[in-house]
C-alpha cells in the first residue's frame, strides 16, 4: 500500500515536523493539523496559548467540507450578576502601534479548543488520541530555543500583559526579563497537564481535574468561567460556506463566525469584479464598513452573519445599508484530504492556571470583539471570531488548505492570498509572499500597506490616511498554506512575516 505524503504549513519548525511525523505513522491531515497546533501552543508562547477557540476546517477527499466550531463561550452560567464587569485589568500595549486591552481572570472566556479538537479527531483521526498529543509533551518537557515572532510579542508587551501573575511570570521571562529569541524554555507543567489530556481525554479540561483547577481559579480571582461552563461547552460541526472563486471551489467556517462571512464576500465580489490593486481596496472599503456597521454590534452574530452573504445573491453589497495571538496550521495529504486549524486565544489574559501551565484567553476583553460592550452576552453565546480557515478544490484536482493569523487582517489577508493564486494562477508561494494592504474597519478610511508598487496609482488616488510599513510586516498576519497538484506533488508555503515553517515528504 503507498504511504500517504503530506504537506504542513505551521508556525514553526517543531510544529511543522510534528504534523509531518504523525502522517508518517499513519495519521490523518487531521491528526497532523492538531499535533502541529499542540505543539504550538507550546513552543510559541505569547502568541498563542492551549485554553483557546478554534475552528477546524475539513474537507475529505471523498466528501462534503465541515467545519467545526470549537470558539470560546460567554461563561458565567450560576453566578449572580453582580460577578460580571469586573476582574478585568486595562492595559496599554505597544504593539502594532499601540493598543488597549483588557487583561485579568475576568477576561478569560470559557475555552472550546480542547473540545474541538477531539471531536475532529473523533471524525477523522486515524492514530490514537494520545499520539497526536506526544510530541506537545516531549516538547514541553524536553524544552525548545524560542523563535523570533514570540520572543518579539515578549519584548514588547511581556512586562504589561505576562509580568502581574507570579506563575506566568516564572514562565515567559528569563532572569527577570522577558525571554529573547534564543532562550531555552521548558514547560514541565505543561507537560503533566497536557499528559492529563493525552491519557484522560478532553473530559479533564471539561468537567475533570484540571476543569476544576480552572474553576476554583476563576471564582478566587473574580473571573466568570465556572464548572458549568465547561461541563456544558459543546463543540459544533456546521457546513461549511462554500462558493466559486474561478476554477476553484472554497469551503471556509459559516456564521456566527465573523471571519469567514466577511472572507466568503471578499471572495464574491473578488470573483465578480477582479483582483486589481483598485478593485481589492474598494472591497476592502465596503465589506469592512459593513462589519462595523453590522457585524460588529449585532446582537445575533448568525443571523447578521447570514444576511451579510444573502446580500450578494442579487445585490452588489454598496446597495445595503450601510489579533495578534493567533496561529494557522494548513496540512494536505497525497490522497486529496485538507485540514485548515486557526486557534486564537486573544492577546492573552495574562493569567496560568496554578500548577497547570495553562495560559487563559482573554477573548472578552479585545475591544474589537466586543462592540456591544464588555460581559455584554448571555453565558453560553459564541464570542464574535476573526479566524476564516479555509479549505479549497480545482476543477483539475488541485486541494488547498489556507489561514492565517492576524486579528481583523485575517480575511485581507486571505482575500489577497487567494486573489493571487486562485484568479492569478500565480505559484503559491509568490502569492504569499507578494505585498498586502489592509483597509481598517470603521468610520475613519485608514489603509495599511506594505510597499506595493503596482498599488501605488490607486494608493495616491485614494482619499484615506495611509500607513506605510515594512515589508513582510508582522501586522500582515501570517498566511500558511498547503496545497495538492495534479500531478501528485505537494506544496506548502510558510509566510516570511512570521517566523513560519514547512514540512512536505
Amino acid at each position: 500500500m503507498p504511504t500517504r505524503r503530506v504537506a504542513v504549513a505551521a508556525p514553526n519548525a517543531l510544529a511543522a515536523q510534528a504534523g509531518s511525523d504523525i502522517t508518517h505513522l499513519g495519521g490523518s491531515p487531521v491528526d497532523a493539523a492538531i499535533a502541529a497546533m499542540l505543539v504550538t501552543y507550546v513552543s510559541e508562547p505569547g502568541v498563542v496559548s492551549a485554553l483557546g477557540g478554534a475552528f477546524v476546517n475539513v474537507w475529505p477527499a471523498d466528501g462534503d467540507p465541515v467545519v467545526i466550531d470549537a470558539n470560546c463561550e460567554m461563561p458565567g452560567r450560576g453566578l449572580p450578576q453582580s460577578r460580571f464587569g469586573h476582574g478585568m485589568l486595562e492595559l496599554n500595549l505597544a504593539y502594532g502601534g499601540g493598543i488597549t486591552i483588557f487583561a485579568g481572570a475576568g477576561s478569560a472566556a470559557t475555552p472550546g479548543a480542547f473540545a474541538g479538537f477531539a471531536e475532529a479527531h473523533r471524525r477523522f483521526g486515524q492514530v490514537p488520541w494520545r499520539a497526536v498529543c506526544e510530541p506537545a509533551i516531549n516538547v514541553a518537557r524536553q524544552g525548545y530555543r524560542l523563535g523570533s515572532a514570540a520572543a518579539s510579542y515578549l519584548q514588547i508587551v511581556g512586562e504589561a500583559l505576562f509580568g502581574f501573575d507570579p506563575q506566568t511570570r516564572a514562565a515567559y521571562f528569563v532572569d527577570d526579563a522577558p525571554a529573547d529569541t534564543g532562550a531555552l524554555m521548558r514547560s514541565p507543567e505543561l507537560a503533566d497537564a497536557l499528559e492529563v489530556i493525552a491519557t484522560q481525554g478532553v473530559s479533564a479540561l471539561y468537567g475533570g481535574e484540571l476543569g476544576r483547577a480552572l474553576a476554583d481559579q476563576m471564582d478566587a480571582e473574580g473571573g466568570l468561567i465556572t464548572l458549568a461552563d465547561l461541563t456544558a461547552y459543546r463543540p459544533i460541526a456546521r457546513r461549511a460556506t462554500q462558493d466559486a472563486l474561478g476554477e476553484w471551489r472554497t469551503a471556509t467556517n459559516p456564521p456566527p463566525s465573523i471571519g469567514g462571512p466577511v472572507l466568503a464576500t471578499m471572495l464574491r465580489l473578488l470573483q465578480r469584479r477582479g483582483s486589481s490593486p483598485e478593485e481589492i481596496l474598494r472591497i476592502q472599503r465596503e465589506v469592512g464598513s459593513y462589519r462595523s456597521d453590522r457585524l460588529d454590534v449585532a446582537e445575533d452574530l448568525e443571523a447578521a452573519g447570514v444576511e451579510l452573504l444573502k446580500a450578494l445573491e442579487g445585490n452588489d453589497l454598496r446597495t445595503l445599508p450601510t489579533s495578534k495571538d493567533t496561529a494557522h496550521v494548513s496540512v494536505v495529504d497525497s490522497d486529496g484530504m485538507a485540514c485548515a486549524v486557526t486557534s486564537s486565544a486573544g492577546y492573552s489574559s495574562g493569567i496560568t492556571v496554578p500548577g497547570t501551565g495553562l495560559v487563559l484567553n482573554n477573548c472578552l476583553g479585545e475591544p474589537e470583539l466586543n462592540r456591544r460592550g464588555f460581559h455584554a452576552l448571555p453565558p453560553g453565546t459564541r464570542i464574535a471570531s476573526n479566524m476564516a480557515p479555509t479549505t479549497a478544490r480545482h476543477r483539475d484536482g488541485r486541494v488547498l488548505a489556507v489561514g492565517s493569523p492576524g486579528a481583523d487582517r485575517i480575511t485581507t489577508a486571505l482575500m489577497q492570498v487567494l486573489a493571487h493564486y486562485c484568479l492569478e494562477e500565480r505559484p503559491l508561494q509568490e502569492s504569499v509572499d507578494a505585498p498586502r494592504l489592509h483597509v481598517r474597519p470603521g468610520d475613519a478610511f485608514v489603509i495599511d500597506t506594505e510597499p506595493y508598487p503596482a498599488a501605488a496609482q490607486a494608493l495616491s488616488a485614494s482619499d484615506a490616511t495611509i500607513v506605510e510599513h515594512d515589508p513582510h510586516s508582522m501586522y500582515f498576519g501570517g498566511v500558511g498554506a498547503a496545497t495538492l497538484l495534479p500531478g501528485g506533488e505537494l506544496q506548502a508555503a510558510a509566510d516570511p512575516r512570521r517566523a513560519a515553517a514547512t514540512a512536505v515528504g
